[in-house]
């Protein structure tokens, strides 16, 4: 027996001296980041392009701006792409994800007229990229509509859908040879709820009945559009693959209460059900619980029917499986009560309907943005109740970042602490069975944040908008961003070798 004993501790012990397998991301794995037109392009009116709702709105109404600010020049991309390059190259990048300006080559929104100026910018772009093996992966719609289908309603008018078709036929004519990886829109919710049912993007019309449920079946219906243009026409010459981006922030319940989890559950759906529930569940349409919450409080307001349209038939058979990838923009989390931590909203509004509380601890690391904070196992959270609920199916991160204020300087650590937290949650998710392809951090650089402006910083790379030539300086989580791509592995103890060049130099 004690034989026995001493042969059994010394496997155990040899077992224990064993060094721990690293857990690596696979070599296919797409690593990259991400932006959007309207934040980092600048050239508002240059070339022949159209005016956009953000240009309308930040020339009409700065006050709604934090700092009274616009993307008139932004990070001048337009007339800085190959520096822009020259970072991804930095970075070593498998991919770049970028937005198309629809007014950029559409002035009127129209297909009509076909500003070749703008087609011409983006070939530079896009050829620069491909001349250093970045993969493109471009999104179609970065929530800058041209101000004339703005003027006719927006996503409100049900004639959107063919409008954005039109549009989506024009891009891939003229770059789906090179790009291979499409995305129709980015954030419905952020378009929607914000844009139409609120005042938090533009074009800030706070419908705050209707806006953001008629907005959401159009916008479903144009995806669904887009992507049937290209699966019939475009995909078995070019043979690429077409999505949609939702922001899925997790929202777990509070207590392990059934009514915690209920309220949790209608604020997946208020949030991004409504708008991923149509094209990739198996019953198609607005989801159930949400639906009937809508209709019965339209009811009790007056209503005559609920505010909340339905899908025919038809129109769920159009939508459903009109996806090859489910794109996730993700950030925080929040704990959803069905009783505690209410808030008064406007009546009738999405999250009136709702009615539910939301809380967040205060020991989670907080970042320069009120509403993002550092939420322990969050995407894995949010990417395994996706695949779970929704079957297997691909995806790829389209957005994950951290915000500073423009004063902090190149030392960035929590970004640095939050994007490892974040991609330990990526593999976490791949170990657990979930089909993830890629990740895009948010931002390759400092960019117009929207309505907050130039008051906080995403960037990877810091932009001097002091500076007429917006000089680009990496950061500190820049360098250990390239690490973790150039060997695949998260090394938290990794200490960028070259920052005492890089500070010697004066940066």
């Amino acid at each position: 027996m004690l034989r026995y004993l001493l042969y059994i501790g010394l496997i155990i012990a040899s077992c224990n001296a064993l060094p721990k397998q690293e857990r690596r991301f696979p070599d296919d794995f797409l690593f990259g980041t991400a932006t959007a037109s309207y934040q980092i392009e600048g050239g508002w009116d240059a070339d022949g392009k159209g005016e956009n709702i953000w240009d309308r709105m930040t020339h009409t109404k700065p006050h709604v701006i934090k700092d009274n600010s616009n993307g008139d020049i932004a990070a001048d991309s337009y007339n800085n792409y190959k520096r822009d390059v020259e970072m991804m190259r930095e970075l070593g990048l498998d991919a770049y994800r970028f937005s198309l300006s629809w007014s950029r080559i559409l002035p009127s929104g129209f297909s009509n007229h076909i500003n070749e100026a703008g087609v011409a910018f983006y070939d530079n772009y896009i050829n620069e990229m491909i001349k250093y093996n970045i993969t493109p992966m471009v999104t179609l719609y970065h929530w800058d509509l041209p101000q004339k289908l703005q003027d006719l309603g927006g996503f409100l008018n049900p004639l959107f859908p063919e409008w954005f078709e039109d549009y989506a036929r024009v891009v891939f004519e003229k770059f789906g040879d090179r790009v291979k990886h499409w995305i129709t829109f980015n954030e419905p919710r952020e378009i929607c709820y914000e844009g139409y049912g609120w005042t938090t993007k533009a074009p800030i019309l706070n419908v705050t009945d209707i806006g953001t449920y008629y907005c959401a079946k159009n916008l479903v219906i144009g995806h669904a559009s887009a992507y049937k243009a290209y699966v019939n026409d475009f995909k078995a010459t070019q043979n690429g693959e077409c999505g949609i981006t939702i922001s899925v922030n997790w929202f777990g319940p509070l207590t392990d209460s059934a009514e915690d989890e209920y309220a949790a559950e209608l604020r997946r759906q208020a949030e991004w059900g409504i708008y991923a529930n149509p094209i990739f569940s198996e019953d198609g349409g607005f989801p159930k619980e949400i639906s009937e919450v809508v209709a019965k409080k339209s009811l009790e307001q007056g209503y005559k029917k609920s505010r909340m349209p339905e899908f025919t038939d038809e129109e769920k058979k159009y939508v459903q499986g009109s996806s090859d990838f489910f794109g996730v923009n993700h950030y925080t989390a929040t704990y959803i009560s069905a009783d505690e931590y209410k808030t008064e909203y406007i009546t009738p509004s999405l999250l009136a309907d709702i009615d539910v509380g939301s809380y967040r601890p205060p020991e989670w690391l907080s970042s320069a943005s009120a509403w993002l904070k550092l939420s322990p196992n969050s995407i894995y959270n949010s990417l395994t109740h996706l695949h779970n609920k929704f079957k297997n199916r691909k995806f790829y991160i389209t957005e994950n970042g951290w915000s500073t204020l423009p004063e902090s300087d190149l030392i960035d650590e929590d970004r640095i602490t939050y994007y490892r937290s974040a991609l330990n949650s990526v593999l976490d998710a791949i170990e657990a069975g979930v089909d993830v392809k890629g990740y895009m951090a948010w931002s390759l650089m400092d960019n117009f944040e929207w309505m907050e402006g130039y008051t906080e910083r995403f960037g990877l790379y810091h932009v001097n908008f002091d500076d007429p030539e917006r000089t680009r300086t990496p950061r500190k989580s820049a360098f250990v961003y390239k690490e973790i791509l150039r060997t695949r592995v998260i090394d938290p103890n990794y200490e960028p070798d070259t920052l005492t060049m890089w500070i010697d130099e004066g940066h």
